[in-house]
């Protein structure tokens, strides 16, 4: 797993040149509802384990929370079951409304 900062993920997704990755948000419901980065897919933490056979392990997945520990621990999940193309999102979507979208809402 690597981590990457909310301003690399930015450029990343800004880059028309290269594959977007799967951006999974590992919130609840009501957390992403409140907050999200466009394009997320929210699979809750304690859904990961009955779902992961939905995610595919060659695809570039980047994992989302508020803060940046909850998707850490998701990330460690799925590289123990065979996930490779992982990355966290540090600081989670708190860092990402700080540093990339300010307007957006916070909890």
């Amino acid at each position: 797993m690597t981590q990457i900062t909310p301003p690399l993920l930015r450029q990343w997704l800004s880059d028309s040149a290269r594959k977007a990755p799967l951006l999974l948000d590992v919130r609840e419901p009501w957390e992403y509802q409140t907050c999200h980065i466009e394009g997320s897919t929210l699979v809750p933490m304690n859904a990961i384990t009955a779902r992961a056979q939905e995610l595919d392990p060659e695809t570039e997945t980047v994992v989302i929370c508020h803060h940046g520990g909850r998707s850490y621990q998701v990330a460690m999940f799925l590289e123990r079951n065979g996930f490779s193309k992982l990355y966290n999102l540090q600081g989670g979507v708190n860092a990402w409304a700080d540093q990339v979208e300010p307007d957006m809402p916070r909890y």
